[in-house]
């Protein structure tokens, strides 16, 4: 695994409400050569966002036309030497097929420059004004196909801002890309929106909005806009989460006085009491093979993690963390290996993770105040929400060391969900 020390920044902002900061990268990143020798406006864009995609993970290091001794078009005119000479890694080569009416096919090669020989060879087709998809879908292949891990550029991220002018606030519930372009409103208000979550296919999210006065859960179709109160209930209801299958929400309900965790048969409405404690259960997660559920409570005392196992009969909560005195706001790692959670030490609230195989934690970040964590599809990059001179920002991080920032153009950001992948 790299080790991760230099410190160095970027910042890419054109269009975006979100602007991509990257704080701490790779000492021993991968050197890739990105030639281009295309005229097209469009073509050069793709590049663009594509070196971008890459220098946003902090593990790679580009190399461009100017920067090279040659620059190749076809595999039959690469001189391996005079990558090696220096010191790159890696040589992606693109061949755009554009057709105004079809959009835009790119054939792009990658070669290990150290073996002398091509590693990948892939074709992906773009529709017309969605460039920026298909740079996305490019850098994914080239991501994984150097580290081994799948890429996420071409999923989306789930947040909210607030902004405030004559003394009103207003809340913006905002899906975007992974790089923070082509920001999308889904719901504008003046009261608080809190808790949003993607569905397991990504096509829906649900949120908990006090438009009406108290909260309660919203899903909402990404493509339509059109959304759905998903109990009509006269108790507070928050902290909504799918099951993998799509077919049931945890929730938090407040009905009897007391917070408790409840499951939603979406179909049905049916709803189903798990836990039943007089402390605060709430923040509820389910497992990747939905065989489980870890949630907060306060039942030991100061709030720490648990799990249910739903499956087992009669089963009680088993209690998951035991360092410090706050742990909250769990969810588990893609592979189901581990969680990741708010975990207080020393009156700093900072993001960690925690492996089931292991009795300790693992804090992951530096800041005082730090929550709201979502992990990556791949398992790879966590964002959450921080708070710097009194600004909310979104920043993350890669499990192997890399650093970034999301800060909003104006207003501040919280609350930040990472979708599946899309494809």
């Amino acid at each position: 695994m790299k080790n991760y020390f230099l410190i160095f920044f970027f910042s890419f902002s054109v269009n975006a409400e979100l602007i991509l900061e990257i704080t701490k990268g790779s000492d021993n990143p991968y050197k890739i050569a990105i030639v281009n020798s295309s005229d097209s406006s469009i073509e050069k864009e793709v590049i663009n966002i594509v070196e971008n995609d890459l220098l946003r993970t902090g593990e790679f290091k580009i190399f461009r036309n100017t920067d090279l001794i040659q620059i190749p078009a076809y595999e039959d005119d690469i001189n391996f030497k005079d990558f090696s000479i220096l010191g790159i890694d890696y040589l992606f080569i693109p061949l755009f097929n554009s057709e105004a009416n079809y959009g835009i096919q790119a054939n792009y090669k990658i070669y290990d420059i150290q073996n002398e020989k091509l590693i990948r060879s892939s074709t992906v087709f773009g529709i017309p004004r969605q460039e920026r998809q298909l740079s996305h879908y490019i850098s994914d292949g080239i991501y994984e196909e150097i580290t081994g891990i799948r890429g996420v550029s071409s999923t989306k991220l789930l947040y909210v801002s607030e902004t405030e002018s004559n003394n009103s606030k207003e809340y913006k519930l905002y899906v975007s890309d992974a790089d923070g372009f082509n920001e999308q409103v889904l719901l504008k208000t003046y009261e608080p929106i809190i808790s949003p979550t993607w569905s397991p296919d990504s096509k829906k999210v649900a949120y908990v909005s006090f438009e009406s006065g108290m909260a309660q859960v919203f899903i909402q179709d990404i493509a339509t806009g059109e959304r759905e109160l998903v109990l009509k209930n006269k108790s507070q209801i928050s902290s909504p989460s799918f099951s993998p299958d799509g077919k049931y929400l945890s929730l938090t309900l407040y009905q009897d006085g007391n917070a408790e965790i409840y499951i939603l048969e979406l179909s049905s409405r049916n709803l189903t009491r798990l836990t039943n404690h007089f402390s605060i259960d709430t923040e509820s997660s389910w497992s990747p093979n939905g065989r489980s559920i870890i949630f907060t409570s306060g039942r030991s005392g100061s709030p720490q993690l648990y799990e249910f196992d739903l499956f087992r009969l009669n089963a009680k909560p088993n209690r998951v963390t035991f360092e410090g005195n706050y742990n909250a706001k769990a969810s588990y790692l893609p592979n189901g290996d581990g969680i990741i959670f708010v975990h207080r030490n020393k009156n700093e609230f900072k993001i960690a993770l925690k492996y089931f195989d292991e009795n300790f934690v693992r804090p992951l970040t530096e800041s005082k105040l730090d929550e709201s964590p979502s992990i990556a599809p791949n398992g790879n990059v966590i964002i959450y929400a921080i708070t710097e001179e009194n600004q909310g920002l979104i920043a993350g991080l890669t499990l192997s060391g890399a650093q970034f920032r999301l800060p909003a153009s104006f207003g501040k950001v919280r609350e930040p969900s990472w979708s599946g992948f899309l494809r």
